[in-house]
């Protein structure tokens, strides 16, 4: 399969906020989009994005997951922005109706459908870098996809930076192009001086997320990962592997972790990492790199509870799996 989020679906829905409402949702070419070169987004970044996929069931059915989360964290993100406020039920049937038009297409497992919901200000007004857009767009894209990293067996390489954050710290929980953008270079360069694959932000010595994804530490029984605050994305997998955590008898601990405890435990044999998202679902750390070190997880290779928790999640996904949450909606 092509790489991940390269291949489109040729239509989208799109629809406009004039300053007083929301036109009519429409379905249109993917390449259409005009925005004035003034738009509000193009200059001081008033955008934010969602990442949600659905999913093809034995049956030909197609349940699009967690959808719920997503509307909610779209919401939050678009009023952290100053952005208008969405409609959360007009947002949602966009969702289910361009789905539904390219349902054909949603491949077969380990494949999913992506959708990215997409919100930016377009008011042209480049004299307002204090004042938000009082107009916007929101349109919802479709792209199939496979695996977000296609190492297969293999683990991730993190350098933990203890110098920088990923974004700033109030922007964190808003899912917003900008929060990656200030993440690239130091990725970047991680991977060119030690050929890393991620960073992982830890701020002070704070464990928080990297470039793209969460963080969580597997020591034995236990689930150990940074409780919820501003600094960083509240991911709608991480929330969906600790409950399932829960649910299989562990240990979920959500609070502080230093670089120095992780590195302590990573030391033990039994200990795994792993990054949670919707692309990355759950991917496998086996080194880290700290002061010019490199320091395996465990034994360095993919742990058993990090696949389990991972089949774990894919069987709700694929309705192999009691779906006891209510996370899948039928299309």
């Amino acid at each position: 399969m092509a790489a991940f989020g390269t291949v489109f679906m040729p239509e989208m829905a799109i629809s406009w906020f004039d300053g007083n409402s929301w036109s009519d949702a429409e379905v249109v070419s993917s390449d259409s989009l005009q925005l004035h070169p003034g738009a509000h987004v193009l200059h001081y970044s008033s955008t934010c994005f969602e990442g949600l996929k659905a999913f093809r069931h034995e049956d030909g059915s197609i349940k699009i997951f967690r959808m719920d989360r997503n509307l909610e964290r779209f919401a939050q993100s678009s009023q952290l922005l100053a952005l208008p406020e969405i409609d959360k039920a007009a947002t949602q049937k966009m969702i289910l109706d361009i789905v539904t038009r390219f349902k054909s297409d949603v491949p077969e497992p380990p494949g999913s459908m992506y959708i990215r919901p997409t919100h930016f200000g377009t008011e042209p007004a480049i004299g307002k870098a204090a004042s938000p857009s009082l107009t916007s767009c929101q349109y919802m894209l479709l792209s199939p996809v496979g695996d977000y990293f296609s190492g297969g067996d293999t683990t991730l390489r993190l350098l933990l930076e203890e110098n920088g954050a990923r974004c700033a710290a109030h922007m964190g929980m808003i899912k917003s192009g900008g929060n990656y953008a200030s993440a690239l270079r130091p990725i970047m360069q991680a991977k060119a001086d030690l050929n890393a694959d991620q960073v992982l932000f830890c701020p002070d010595g704070d464990v928080q997320e990297t470039g793209a994804a969460n963080f969580l530490l597997i020591d034995g029984d236990e689930v150990i990962t940074k409780a919820l605050d501003e600094s960083f994305l509240h991911g709608v997998t991480r929330d969906s592997i600790l409950t399932i955590a829960r649910d299989l008898g562990m240990k979920v601990s959500e609070r502080q972790l230093t670089v120095d405890e992780l590195l302590e435990r990573a030391a033990k044999p039994n200990c795994e990492a792993a990054l949670s998202g919707t692309a990355a679902v759950l991917t496998p750390v086996g080194t880290l790199i700290h002061n010019g070190k490199e320091y395996p997880v465990g034994n360095g290779g993919v742990g058993a509870t990090t696949v389990k928790l991972r089949q774990a999640l894919n069987d709700i996904q694929w309705g192999k799996a009691e779906d006891k949450h209510g996370w899948l909606t039928s299309i």
